[in-house]
């Protein structure tokens, strides 16, 4: 069997001069040319100011890493964070078919009516119960009268 050697350390990015990545020179150097393209349009006041923030720009994106990432990374997460929705909820609204006379006619559950199996609705502190059995695996034990309903929801 032929050995085949494995790359390693493939996120790291190649260094092109000195300590400087290629991606970093490139946005550099585009920052100079966007800082000399503002020395010759504005006076020297604004060309200062322009000069300070495209400057400060170019050098978070070249060089500021957040989490082992380069912060253009950091910047599309947020920008999709923030287009997703905060909450999301499943809800498991089974459609139930209405009478027969209406050719599989499907009514759907609003959101307002707790689905149970079998049916039945369970008041809150029967559903504090189960959820108590759930987290437990089962480990805590109810009083004999309930055992009954238990066993029918299995």
């Amino acid at each position: 069997m032929q050995q085949f050697t494995i790359p390693q350390f493939i996120d790291v990015e190649d260094k092109i001069i000195g300590p400087i990545t290629a991606r970093q020179f490139i946005i550099i150097l585009s920052a100079s040319l966007i800082i000399a393209i503002c020395y010759k349009i504005f006076d020297f006041e604004l060309f200062v100011i322009a000069g300070l923030i495209i400057f400060a720009i170019a050098g978070t994106f070249a060089f500021l890493k957040i989490n082992g990432r380069p912060f253009h990374y950091f910047i599309l997460n947020f920008i999709e964070t923030l287009k997703r929705p905060g909450i999301r909820v499943w809800r498991n609204l089974a459609p139930q078919t209405a009478e027969a006379g209406d050719e599989g006619a499907i009514r759907s559950i609003s959101a307002s009516q707790p689905i149970a199996p079998g049916g039945r609705n369970f008041s809150r502190s029967r559903l504090a119960q189960l959820s108590l059995i759930v987290d437990t695996h089962g480990a805590y034990r109810e009083e004999d009268d309930n055992q009954s309903v238990m066993e029918g929801i299995k």
